[in-house]
């Protein structure tokens, strides 16, 4: 499994991506921003101009297109791929059975109770040896 690690990652720095330039990138998220305060000012702003849905599709539609240049700068290209192989290495996992799902939450709703039982009492019996302590007259 470690020398499957350490291949995999000398094979990841072999295969350099190249991302765009810095001067792009930057651009690419001022179009971003741009695009994404476009969305909610102009709401804001034409919310007498416009009803409701008309308002709601230009929303939708600035912040469509204010993701698509998020996507596609460096950052977004290597959230893309990581989200990729999230989905990939989610398939791999093995969910338990609904038998084995009820079992679990029956013992830590069991566990549950008998700890709140036991602290319980335990704040019983402090409360009660302070009661009788305080009540003392010497």
């Amino acid at each position: 499994m470690a020398t499957e690690i350490v291949e995999k990652k000398k094979h990841d720095q072999e295969q350099v991506v190249e991302g765009k330039s810095k001067g792009l990138n930057t651009l690419l998220w001022i179009l971003s921003v741009a695009f994404f305060t476009a969305a909610a000012i102009g709401n804001v702003y034409f919310k007498e101009a416009f009803s409701l849905p008309v308002r709601v599709v230009g929303v939708v539609v600035a912040l469509l297109i204010a993701f698509g240049f998020a996507a596609i700068t460096n950052q977004g290209t290597k959230a893309r791929t990581f989200f990729s192989e999230a989905k990939v290495e989610g398939r791999k996992v093995v969910w338990p059975t609904r038998a084995e799902t009820r079992q679990t939450t029956l013992i830590v709703i069991a566990v549950t109770v008998l700890t709140s039982l036991f602290f319980w009492a335990i704040d019983s019996i402090i409360i009660a040896l302070i009661n009788f302590l305080t009540d003392l007259r010497f």
